[in-house]
C-alpha cells in the first residue's frame, strides 16, 4: 500500500469517525428527556417520587434523561422549559403546578417537542397533563386517623389553596368522621410547596392546639420530625418517610409516576402519543399507602387492606355521598358520588374542618 493510499485511508477513517460521533450525539439529543423539579430531590418528598420515575424511565427504555432542580414557580420555569425544547428533548415533563403556563407557552414555540404538565388542567396541542389521585390514599390515612386520635383534634400542614390540596384535606376529614364523627380538622397553609422552616413552625402551632395526629401537603420531611419530636403521630405525603419518624409515621400515600413516563416516551417515540389528560388512583398503581406502622390495631390494618382493593376496584369512591361542605350546604347527595368535574372545581372545605379557606 502506498503513502498515499494510507493517508487517505486515515482520513476516510476520521470523517467516518467524525459522522458517526456527530449522527451518535444527534440521536442522542433528539431522544433526551427533560424534566424540572420545584424541590431539591433530597431522599422523600414530591420531586424524589418523580425522580424515581426518572430513572425507571432510563432503565427500561434506554433515553438519556436530565432534570434541572429546585426551579422557582415564575419566569425562572419559563427559562429552563425553553432550554429543553432548544436543545433539542424529545420530551419535557414540567412537574409542579405553577409551571403550567409556562409549559403552555413554550409548547405553542416548539411544535415537535411532547411536553407534558404534572397536576394542572391546561392542554396544548402538544402538552399533555397528568395527575394522580390523591384524595383515595388520604381518605385511607383519614380513617386511620380517625381512630387512633386520642383528642379528637387532628391538623394539616397545606401548600396552596388549589383543588388538588383541598381534596387531600376534605378526604382526610371525610375519612376520619367516617369512623369518628368528633374528629375535627385544623389546617395552617404555609404558601409554598417546600419550605421546611415554615412546615415545622405550623407543625408545632397545630400540636400545640392539641392536634395528635397530623400530616401535610408540603414537600419536605419537617411535619413528620416534629411529631417524632414531640410523641404524636404523622402521615408522611408524597414518600415513605418513616425513617424520620418511625415511631410517629403511621403511614403515607405515596406516588408512583414511572410507569406513565415510561408509557408516554414509548408513545412518543412510536409516533402515536395524543396530548391527553392522565388522572391515575389506585386502579392505575400511581397511589399506594407505605407499610403500616405496627402501632395501627390489625383489625385496622385489615379494614385498610380491604378498602385498598375496594379503591383498585372502583366499588369505594372517598367522596360518596352525602358530601356536606363546612356550612352545612348539601354538595353531593346521599346515593351518588362526587364527579371529576366537580372535584377539579373543589374551592371549600368539608363539614369537620374548624379552619377557614384564605382569600
Amino acid at each position: 500500500m502506498t503513502l498515499t493510499k494510507i493517508i487517505s485511508n486515515r482520513w476516510l477513517l476520521i470523517a467516518f469517525t467524525a459522522m458517526a460521533m456527530m449522527f451518535g450525539g444527534a440521536s442522542q439529543a433528539a431522544d433526551n428527556v427533560g424534566f424540572v423539579y420545584v424541590s431539591p430531590i433530597g431522599d422523600a418528598g414530591w420531586t424524589y417520587q418523580h425522580d424515581l420515575g426518572r430513572l425507571q424511565l432510563e432503565k427500561e427504555t434506554g433515553v438519556t434523561t436530565s432534570y434541572v432542580e429546585n426551579v422557582a414557580e415564575g419566569a425562572d420555569a419559563e427559562r429552563v422549559i425553553r432550554e429543553m425544547a432548544k436543545r433539542g428533548d424529545k420530551v419535557v415533563f414540567a412537574t409542579s403546578f405553577g409551571y403550567m403556563n409556562y409549559a403552555l407557552k413554550v409548547s405553542n414555540t416548539f411544535r415537535k417537542t411532547a411536553f407534558v404538565h404534572a397536576t394542572g388542567y391546561k392542554l396544548g396541542k402538544n402538552m399533555g397533563l397528568v395527575n394522580a389521585r390523591f384524595y383515595e390514599g388520604r381518605y385511607l390515612t383519614g380513617v386511620i386517623a380517625g381512630e387512633m386520635t386520642k383528642s379528637n383534634v387532628l391538623g394539616y400542614v397545606a401548600a396552596f389553596p388549589i383543588p388538588e390540596v383541598l381534596q387531600g384535606i376534605n378526604a382526610f376529614i371525610k375519612g376520619a368522621r367516617s369512623v369518628n364523627p368528633k374528629a375535627e380538622l385544623r389546617v395552617i397553609w404555609v404558601n409554598s410547596w417546600y419550605d421546611p422552616g415554615k412546615e415545622r413552625e405550623a407543625s408545632l402551632t397545630l400540636l400545640s392546639q392539641n392536634a395528635d395526629v397530623i400530616t401535610h401537603h408540603t414537600d419536605s420531611t419537617a411535619v413528620v420530625q416534629a411529631a417524632e419530636e414531640k410523641g404524636k403521630y404523622a402521615f408522611g405525603y408524597h414518600s415513605d418517610m418513616s425513617k424520620y419518624g418511625p415511631n410517629a409515621h403511621l403511614t403515607a400515600t405515596t406516588h408512583h409516576w414511572g410507569d406513565y413516563y415510561v408509557k408516554t416516551v414509548k408513545e412518543v417515540q412510536a409516533g402515536s402519543w395524543k396530548p391527553t389528560s392522565v388522572w391515575g388512583g389506585y386502579k392505575e398503581g400511581m397511589i399506594k399507602l407505605a407499610p403500616l406502622n405496627k402501632a395501627i390495631p390489625a383489625d385496622l390494618q385489615a379494614r385498610i387492606r380491604e378498602m385498598e382493593k375496594q379503591l383498585t376496584a372502583g366499588t369505594l369512591h372517598p367522596f360518596a355521598g352525602p358530601v356536606v361542605d363546612q356550612g352545612g350546604k348539601t354538595i353531593v347527595a346521599a346515593g351518588q358520588n362526587m364527579t371529576d368535574d366537580q372535584l377539579n372545581k373543589m374551592n371549600y372545605y368539608l363539614q369537620g374542618v374548624v379552619s377557614k379557606i384564605p382569600n
